[in-house]
Order: structure tokens, then sequence, then C-alpha cells
């Protein structure tokens, strides 16, 4: 279920390629086994060209993790946890890397295959 959004600084292209950041965010996620299939879990990438963080010209990947509502929050930060060290075996320098978890209602929340 969970949709993976991973928004990160276009300039590190040349370093890390994108499926590199899909993939490490997809691990992550499917190493909290809080999800029944690892297909469940969606992840998708949109890259900046343009940011500012501060004064500096720093990198950045935030990740924002929509889950169902029901999950205690040691199971939340053991998500973000997990995601966030996947991130970290890149090695990347000079960057930011962030991770949120948001809830989605389960009772607003609507899906429909077609």
């Amino acid at each position: 279920m969970p949709h993976c959004i991973l928004e990160y600084a276009k300039d590190i292209e040349p370093l890390v390629a994108p499926q590199k950041l899909i993939s490490a965010v997809f691990q992550g996620a499917a190493k909290s086994q809080l999800f029944a299939k690892d297909s469940d879990i969606k992840t998708r990438a949109i890259a900046y060209d343009h940011y500012q963080i501060g004064t500096n010209k720093n990198h950045f990947v935030h990740v924002t993790l929509k889950i169902l509502s029901g999950r205690t929050s040691e199971q939340r930060q053991h998500l973000s946890s997990l995601v966030l060290n996947e991130l970290s075996l890149l090695k990347f320098t000079d960057t930011s890397l962030t991770v949120e978890v948001c809830d989605i209602d389960k009772e607003c929340y609507a899906k429909k295959l077609i």
C-alpha cells in the first residue's frame, strides 16, 4: 500500500542514478515488513532543478511515505529509519537526507484497478 514519494536535487543524478534512489527507498520499505506484499509498495521520484537549502547549494533527498493509518509510532519510526539507512548506504556527500511518514485516513482512501 505505501506510496513512497522521493524528491531530490536533480544535480545528484551524475553521482547516483535515479533508479538507485528508487531501489533504496523500496528496499527500506520492504524490510519493514509492514506491508502484505512487496508488490504493494509504490515508489516514484521527482527531480528538482530549482531549489534552495539555506544559503548553500547542498544536495537533498526527501522521502514521504504515505501509509494507511493504524500503525504504531514505533512501526512508523522503524519504517523511516530503514528507508533512511538504505539511502545512507549510497554514500552521499554534502546531501541532506530526510524521511517522513504520513498517515492516510483508511475511511477516506479509495482505490480502483481498471
